[in-house]
């Protein structure tokens, strides 16, 4: 008699029943970690709750190095010690203080450019689509000509002109994000506003800004958080990229890109962790928001979501 029979069940609970316990097997596990989003939302939770508990994880100070620690490699290599997991840089700084101390900076910074972009871009697209006409032309205008600005010799003139700091780094990216999406919204707007909700909600004497609001913005929610994975990411990215061209964010802000750029120098020698470290966890928080994005886009919108 044979003591393993399969249970054929949905996607949602697929097990195997073997001598009386149950259990998922490699397959099944395969096939949810595909259906959810598992993988990004873990590495999501753990960079931001290291950047928000930074100093209760290491006791270190990402400031204050000691020169009798320096160069110490991170906790899988030989010569690594448990007080620096991540090890330290040629100043005897500890890696994985600094590196959640860049993951709180860069956080920061997209986290107050995608809100100011979604604002602006949302409202403006919302217009555009719903008036049309005119207005439409000239807000649409208005798109093409700032995602024609480019942001590095901008960001080169605002070095020059204006101290760098974190709030000026934060205003310039703001500025340059709300335009992502816009056209997105404009074009869900444009598809919706001449449906029989709108028109029955016109008829019963609603004004255009109930419409709007009450309407139309529920019907492109699903638009809006889409953007906003998606456009952390590409914020994070651009935050790292002129720290790390030293147009960013000042030395004694410790973001990713800046520590990238102090360890360049040294990718060639022993102290090849020092941009490497920073750099992984730059890619995986990036790859991460973008396969959430993708995940939360097939879901939520209407004309991608997939039937099981």
């Amino acid at each position: 008699m044979n003591t393993t029979s399969e249970i054929r069940a949905t996607d949602s609970a697929p097990l195997v029943v073997s001598r009386g316990y149950l259990w998922y097997s490699p397959l099944d596990w395969w096939r949810f970690l595909r259906r959810w989003p598992v993988v990004p939302v873990m590495v999501l939770v753990l960079v931001v709750l290291g950047a928000v508990f930074a100093d209760q994880i290491s006791p270190h100070e990402p400031d204050k190095g000691n020169l009798r620690a320096r160069d110490i490699p991170p906790l899988w290599f030989e010569g690594s010690t448990t007080e620096h997991p991540l090890g330290t840089n040629n100043l005897g700084q500890d890696m994985l203080v600094r590196v959640l101390e860049g993951a709180r900076v860069s956080l920061i910074v997209a986290s107050v450019a995608v809100l100011f972009g979604l604002f602006v871009g949302t409202i403006t697209g919302m217009l555009a689509g719903y008036f049309g006409g005119l207005l439409d032309e000239l807000l649409m205008r208005l798109v093409d000509l700032w995602s024609s600005l480019p942001l590095l010799m901008i960001a080169i003139i605002w070095a020059v002109s204006i101290q760098p700091s974190l709030w000026s780094v934060t205003l310039l990216l703001s500025i340059f994000s709300w335009s992502s999406g816009t056209r997105n919204i404009r074009g869900e707007i444009l598809s919706l506003k001449n449906r029989d909700f709108v028109i029955a909600a016109r008829t019963m004497g609603a004004s255009d800004l109930r419409i709007l609001w009450r309407h139309l913005f529920p019907q492109i929610v699903h638009i809006v958080i889409v953007v906003t994975t998606l456009r952390t990411g590409a914020l994070i990215v651009a935050e790292s990229g002129l720290s790390f061209l030293g147009v960013g964010l000042p030395a004694s802000v410790p973001s990713w890109g800046l520590l990238i750029t102090q360890g360049r120098a040294f990718l060639t020698t022993t102290n090849w962790w020092m941009s490497i470290v920073p750099g992984l966890f730059l890619f995986f928080t990036v790859m991460s928001l973008n396969f959430l994005g993708d995940w939360l886009r097939d879901r939520l919108d209407p004309r991608l979501r997939q039937i099981d």
